[in-house]
């Protein structure tokens, strides 16, 4: 494909044959990602969209940042499977609901509970949001060589922030019927984390023939507070992209 794709504003040329993509949300982690490896050039930026191509052992890797949520997500994985990536490492930072998840940990998504609308585009709900196996085993390897602690397992994905993920402390105070008590529930369920993004990129792939998976820090435990302090979410950002970089290495 030798035009640009619409929103990423890259062409088939740009990427240099990478078929592997590195997607963060924040825009401003693509660049820090791409500097973990070798020859780090900027491609675009467009809204939300920030795109470098790196190397990793002499093989081009692609790296783009996604926003916040499914319906970016799609955009960024559907136009950069149109220049031909196929494997997905989605990375950043989550939530844990579950006590023994301590902060600093890292969590490997196995699959999503798809509380987004997104994913539906894609497929029915009866679709199960799963990560592909090798993905989600090159990341849990790559934090078990980081030394960091790894937890497997499925995370809750949610299309906002506040009521999706039964959040109080907001304007209004309020959450709706469905979502009061959800939180609980999920934790009886055994569910890690929450998170915005991977009920979407898992059910798009899995739905598709493309690989993806998820690795996100860990930068607060809700069972003991809302809000992470600035250092927390400085460390266990770096630690994170050490380790997306790491399970890219595995799968290349």
């Amino acid at each position: 494909m030798s035009q640009a794709v619409f929103h990423l504003g890259i062409t088939e040329s740009d990427l240099a044959g990478a078929t592997l993509a590195i997607i963060p949300g924040d825009p401003a982690r693509v660049q820090k990602i791409a500097e973990e490896m070798e020859n780090p050039v900027f491609l675009a930026s467009h809204r939300e969209y920030t795109v470098y191509r790196a190397e990793l052992d002499g093989k081009p890797v692609v790296v783009c940042s996604t926003g916040i949520g499914g319906p970016s997500t799609s955009i960024a994985v559907e136009e950069l499977a149109q220049l031909g990536v196929r494997t997905f490492l989605r990375v950043g930072t989550t939530g844990a609901i579950q006590p023994h998840v301590n902060v600093g940990d890292m969590i490997v998504s196995t699959g999503s509970v798809r509380l987004d609308g997104a994913s539906l585009h894609f497929a029915p709900m009866e679709f199960p949001a799963v990560a592909d196996f090798e993905v989600a085993t090159a990341m849990k390897a790559a934090v078990d060589e980081s030394g960091a602690t790894v937890h497997m397992g499925v995370t809750a994905s949610s299309d906002t922030f506040y009521p999706g993920q039964e959040r109080y402390d907001t304007f209004s105070g309020r959450v709706v019927k469905r979502f009061q008590g959800s939180m609980q529930e999920w934790q009886d369920m055994g569910v890690l984390n929450f998170e915005m993004e991977s009920a979407t990129l898992l059910t798009m792939c899995a739905s598709s023939g493309l690989k993806a998976g998820c690795v996100a820090g860990v930068i607060i435990n809700r069972t003991q507070k809302e809000i992470p302090d600035h250092e927390t979410l400085k460390v266990t950002e770096a630690r994170s992209i050490k380790v997306v970089v790491e399970a890219a290495r595995k799968m290349l």
